[in-house]
């Protein structure tokens, strides 16, 4: 693996929109696709560095594409940053990667993501995993969650974003148990932080996508962390009434990263979830 600082600094891919993907692909077999949350310092390697060796390591090929605007991809500031866009740019990344169908794993802003991109390109995605997606609220929801306010507090604020501050704030409106965010965490996102523009933050988004849940051709399993201070609740209900073959866990004593907090729960029944899909290419 080539490291730049904290980071992996692997595999470009040179899209067809003009906009280049940097993305990890380690592994033979079936595939499987990373999609990352969101906010500051953000990247596939920082939200998924416990997860995607274990699938590898299991007879899967994993691809973590740092989305637009995020980790070592391109940065433009002269753009929007709808869905739409985030859902071209993963795509055009898969078809340069030779990605013909594969099982696709996201978080948060990730997990938007790959339901679009399940919606935009069903044969694409047969399986779709998701931890407590971004569109499942209006937005006046989620800004009146308490990990939100945070959000704005700190990073409203016009000062320096310290290691400090960032811990800080990654401790109260992220996780249950603080442990989670560690020094080595911090020093990943605090890396991607000093290159990051803001524009994607304040350009993004995300529709309202409860509507469209039915839509949805694959099957789905989905994780919720019962102690989310960043999705509102009615996210959960929304989810679960919509998504006609779901599975949906509700997982205790857990935030907004449930791949991070309870990683040997989350990696179990993932790959339980996608144990039949070695034909995937």
């Amino acid at each position: 693996m080539t490291m730049n600082g904290a980071l992996p600094d692997e595999n470009y891919a040179h899209c067809p929109n003009g906009y280049r993907i940097h993305y990890i692909d380690k592994g033979d077999g079936p595939v499987v696709v990373f999609l990352h949350g969101s906010g500051p310092g953000a990247s596939g390697y920082s939200n998924f560095k416990d997860n995607y060796p274990v699938f590898v390591e299991n007879g899967y090929r994993c691809i973590v594409p740092d989305l637009i605007g995020f980790g070592f991809s391109d940065k433009p500031d002269d753009v929007q940053h709808p869905l739409s866009f985030f859902v071209e740019c993963v795509k055009q990344t898969l078809d340069l990667a030779g990605v013909e169908e594969c099982v696709v794993v996201g978080n948060s802003l990730g997990g938007a993501v790959a339901i679009g991109l399940a919606l935009e390109h069903p044969d694409l995605v047969k399986k779709l995993i998701v931890m407590a997606p971004g569109g499942m609220s209006q937005t006046e929801e989620y800004f009146a969650m308490p990990g939100m306010q945070k959000m704005f507090e700190v990073y409203g604020s016009g000062e320096t974003i310290t290691p400090a501050m960032m811990k800080e704030f990654f401790s109260a409106a992220l996780v249950h148990d603080p442990k989670s965010v560690t020094d080595e965490l911090i020093a990943e996102r605090a890396q991607i932080m000093e290159i990051m523009n803001g524009h994607v933050m304040i350009t993004m988004q995300i529709p309202y996508l409860v509507e469209r849940l039915p839509e949805l051709q694959c099957p789905v399993l989905g994780f919720w962390g019962t102690d989310d201070r960043m999705m509102p609740d009615s996210g959960i209900l929304g989810f679960a009434k919509n998504c006609a073959n779901l599975k949906l866990l509700l997982i205790s004593e857990c935030g907004h990263w449930v791949m991070v907090e309870h990683r040997e729960l989350f990696n179990k029944e993932c790959l339980e979830f996608i144990a039949d899909d070695k034909g995937a290419k």
